[in-house]
């Protein structure tokens, strides 16, 4: 049975699922700079965390993962299903004021490329990071996949955008659930699972357990049955929890929210070198 591995590049730990066979990794809270309830490799902008802070915290990331912030794109994360399409254009330094612009005005919650080295990168703090990887056309995506953006089916809508806008075949894209909330934690009002009902009809009942009036929800689940749904065979799903391993993550319900944040990201390597480069473990 396939699991995440966690790795360390000089200090920084962060997971990579075997499946993707590109660079990429869910991060931790290990490895920065940062002090008090951001502690310490918060890469929040706007998290209320020092500035300087966050911006040596994202330079210790990219250089354990061998990557430029110059070509980290990001969004307005909104908890809707847009996805975003990026180009080389998108690269304009993570941390200048174009950058923020450009941030700003793209409210997506899922992000795609056919550019190798544009790096994707969406930000969780119990949500569900989704990293998708198509290894015969070399695209990439990244889904921020809240329960708003879930029970909408955010991570079958990535699928259809990396078919519309890149021919890719469901059957070849590999994806990865990463660290979030799990249903041990995650207790909800019954109107998620409604929602829940509604998009998944016939495997809801795999997703959720009643706890008198209130339902304990898996999310993880969830998007792993919607990416079935979508066409996707292979697909990994992490054993973690962020409520559970707050040591380890951030976790919005855990600290009501005085927390900072980790991210999921991905690039595609040029073909003739595809590996998970900037993992040791």
């Amino acid at each position: 049975m396939l699991s995440f591995t966690e790795n360390e590049t000089n200090g920084v730990v962060f997971m990579t699922s075997p499946n993707i066979k590109t660079r990429h990794a869910f991060t931790t809270r290990f490895g920065g700079v940062s002090s008090g309830i951001y502690e310490s490799l918060n890469l929040a902008h706007r998290a209320g965390d020092d500035p300087d802070n966050v911006k040596d915290n994202h330079a210790l990331l990219c250089r354990a993962l061998g990557i430029s912030a110059d070509n980290i794109v990001c969004s307005n994360q909104i908890h809707g299903t847009y996805i975003r399409v990026a180009t080389r254009d998108d690269c304009v330094g993570l941390f200048t004021p174009e950058q923020r612009a450009l941030a700003a005005s793209h409210q997506a919650d899922g992000i795609i490329t056919q550019t190798p080295d544009v790096v994707l990168m969406v930000f969780t703090a119990d949500c569900v990071p989704v990293l998708l990887y198509d290894p015969v056309r070399y695209i990439a995506g990244a889904v921020h996949a809240g329960w708003r953006s879930t029970v909408s089916n955010i991570t079958g809508i990535a699928v259809q955008k990396m078919e519309k806008e890149f021919g890719c075949s469901p059957g070849d894209i590999k994806a990865a659930i990463g660290p979030c909330i799990s249903k041990c934690c995650y207790e909800t009002d019954a109107d998620v699972a409604e929602a829940v009902y509604r998009v998944l009809p016939g495997a809801a009942d795999d997703c959720l357990q009643q706890h008198g009036d209130k339902y304990m929800v898996d999310l993880k689940q969830a998007n792993y049955f919607l990416l079935k749904n979508a066409g996707l065979n292979d697909i990994l799903v992490s054993d973690e929890c962020t409520s559970c391993r707050n040591d380890k993550y951030w976790s919005h319900r855990r600290t009501n929210g005085q927390r900072g944040s980790q991210a999921a990201l991905i690039t595609i390597d040029h073909p003739h070198s595809q590996s998970a480069k900037g993992t040791k473990s």
